[in-house]
């Protein structure tokens, strides 16, 4: 009975069996015959990405709109993952015929790896965050050398390979990185090189079948159109680099974006940039189907600046000729000065006319000659009209005048007597001359040390240092373009400098001795500050923002007053004025006398101490009586560089119209 049972049993779930497999067979049937193309359209649903398409950086034209940094239609090579093998060494090949390419024709790629560029590899030296985000990238730890780093992009993108040689490697590598760090995919193209001309162009393209996701497209290329104006304050735009791009993705910056690295290029980079638009690439089957622009890019401002771009190359040169000049004088004295500045300010509202810095570069030559220009003799990176630091000396006798005058300590009709030894304490100071009994019209046209002396003494050190701030010493101007502070001779400065503060300190830094250390800007700001009677405005390079096609007017920049002296005495700059008159007709030859210009000019000049023995500056406006211009200029360890003031107007009045 119990063997019927178990045959039962057998029988029962062999049934089972087959049946179970009979329906399978069924549903399969089904699925593949009776409504295969229905489960074949459910395999092939489309993907969709979305690329990224970059806006047209705005231009800066100069106050005439002619384009200083403008753009241009250029072909840029690119590599779609689209149609990127995705094989490493199929795609490695291609990389490599790529770059043949290129550089036959001796163009450069990108590729910012911080790794040497050959054997032994090492870190590049100032880009420790550059350094840490590769470790990361690459997954490895702290610890990793450059070494590690190469060999981990080796192995990971197999690149290893008989036929390349090291260098061969180290271009794949660093490619492969850029490509890692710009985040390349589908909806993120890769940028390999850019401006490539024509003829490459016609070579990359008969090549197309071979160089599978190499494509060339047609964008706009920022060029420089003028890169001898103003190179310091338009500055320079580049990649992202890791320690940018943390606060710039919050901004909604991808990491293969172009930014403003710095001067206005990177201070007016909100204004500049524009707004990428987006297209949408469909894929089906592992072919794009179809790409379709769902939103234009927008193209960025552009800004047009202050300043005439041939009135800015006049200045330049006649700082240039004025040294060359120089170097002709006095058998020699002269023969290393080819340092200093110039600086021009419209005195309605500071607008900068010009700012002339020696040495200079062109900025077309910054990326292709940056070392040469970064180890340039007497710093040409350096843009002394806004970051030079200098002692501003008798230039500053204006300031302590304006003080003495307007805390009643002194009048027009006040004197001090100047025999030319003064002693204050245990501390003896002198002057230049024998001046007598001398009042302040007289001390500023003959610079009389001692009469300043004499009021910085009864003005004292926290007198004196606040007149400094209120005509802006000490303090940025707040320039679009960036400059530097510098500080006013006080005993907080002195403790900053881990200098101790005697009292022979407030003699000196009445008349711009001691540790004051001014720009040229902000002296020329001084010079603009007394044509306006004491109200000091914000200087500014930038006129107006427009929109890309400069059609319409965003924004125009108005006039921005920054402080202003309260009067006491309604007299203080008729006296300041009429000094600074009387001390343009001293001991000026002839071919630059300022006396025969139709109307009167407002000057007055130092020749502060410098580590260079001394230096030669002025500080003036013109006309004296109605005023239009202020300027302000410094010669590094020369002298007479007041004979450059006569240039400097003519040149104004040959771009901007004759002064009245």
């Amino acid at each position: 009975m119990k063997e019927i049972f178990e045959k039962i049993r057998s029988a029962i779930l062999v049934g089972v069996v087959v049946i179970a497999v009979a329906m399978g067979c069924i549903k399969l049937m089904t699925i593949q015959i009776v409504n295969g193309d229905s489960y074949l359209n459910k395999t092939t649903i489309p993907s969709v990405y979305t690329q990224t398409i970059k806006s047209v950086r705005g231009e800066i034209v100069d106050s005439e709109g002619k384009p200083i940094i403008e753009n241009k239609v250029g072909y840029n090579v690119i590599i779609d993952d689209a149609f990127f093998p995705s094989d490493n060494k199929e795609a490695n090949d291609i990389l490599m015929k790529t770059i043949k390419i290129l550089s036959e024709n001796a163009l450069t790629w990108n590729d910012t790896m911080p790794v040497s560029k050959a054997e032994p590899y090492d870190f590049e030296s100032g880009r420790d965050a550059d350094i840490e985000k590769m470790k990361s990238l690459l997954k490895l730890n702290v610890y990793a050398t450059a070494e590690n780093c190469i060999d981990k992009l080796i192995d990971d993108y197999e690149i290893k390979d008989e036929k390349y040689t090291q260098s061969d490697i180290r271009t794949i590598a660093g490619i492969r990185y850029e490509m890692l760090l710009r985040d390349f995919s589908i909806g993120n193209c890769f940028t390999l090189c850019e401006d490539v001309p024509i003829d490459t162009v016609t070579k990359l393209k008969e090549l197309g079948v071979q160089l599978k996701g190499i494509d060339i497209v047609e964008e706009a290329v920022r060029e420089i159109a003028q890169g001898d104006v103003l190179p310091h304050e338009i500055g320079t735009v580049g990649p992202i680099f890791a320690d940018e791009y943390k606060e710039l993705k919050a901004k909604g910056y991808a990491m293969n974006d172009t930014v403003g690295k710095s001067g206005l290029e990177k201070s007016l980079e909100n204004e500049l940039k524009g707004k990428d638009g987006k297209k949408t690439v469909t894929i089906e089957n592992g072919a794009v189907v179809s790409a379709d622009v769902t939103q234009e890019p927008v193209g960025g401002h552009s800004v047009k600046l202050t300043v005439n771009s041939e009135y800015q190359k006049e200045l330049q040169k006649i700082l240039a000729d004025f040294m060359t000049d120089l170097k002709g004088m006095d058998k020699g004295k002269y023969k290393d000065v080819n340092a200093g500045a110039i600086v021009v300010l419209d005195t309605e509202s500071n607008a900068v006319l010009g700012m002339a810095t020696a040495p200079t570069y062109n900025l077309k030559d910054y990326k292709t000659k940056y070392e040469e220009i970064l180890n340039g003799e007497n710093t040409p990176l350096l843009d002394r009209a806004t970051d030079g630091l200098y002692r501003p000396g008798s230039t500053f006798k204006p300031i302590t005048a304006t003080a003495g005058l307007n805390e009643g300590i002194v009048n027009g009709q006040s004197t001090y007597r100047c025999q030319r030894n003064y002693k204050y304490i245990d501390v003896v100071m002198h002057c230049t001359g024998y001046h007598n009994d001398i009042s302040v019209v007289g001390a500023l046209k003959v610079s009389c040390n001692i009469y300043f002396y004499e009021l910085s003494q009864r003005l004292g050190i926290d007198k004196l240092a606040s007149y400094a701030g209120r005509y802006g010493y000490g303090k940025s101007t707040g320039i679009e373009c960036g400059d530097t502070a510098g500080y006013v001779a006080c005993p907080k400065t002195y403790i900053e400098l881990n200098m101790d503060w005697t009292v022979g300190h407030l003699l000196q830094a009445g008349i711009g001795q001691s540790e004051t250390a001014v720009t040229p800007l902000q002296m020329a700001c001084v010079a603009s500050t007394i044509a306006n009677d004491g109200v000091r405005y914000t200087p500014h390079l930038v006129d107006s923002i427009y929109d890309y096609s400069m059609d319409n007017v965003i924004e125009e920049k108005k006039a921005k007053t920054a402080d202003t002296i309260k009067l006491n005495y309604d007299y203080v700059y008729d006296y300041v004025t009429e000094g600074m008159v009387e001390a343009s007709t001293n001991n000026i030859p002839a071919e630059h006398s300022l006396s025969n210009l139709g109307y009167r000019v407002a000057i007055k000049t130092g020749t502060p101490q410098s580590p260079r023995g001394t230096d030669s500056c002025f500080i003036g406006f013109a006309p004296a009586d109605n005023p239009k211009i202020a300027f302000a200029g410094i010669v590094e360890g020369g002298e007479y560089s007041k004979y450059m003031i006569r240039d400097i107007i003519q040149s104004y009045e040959k771009y901007y119209g004759e002064l009245e």
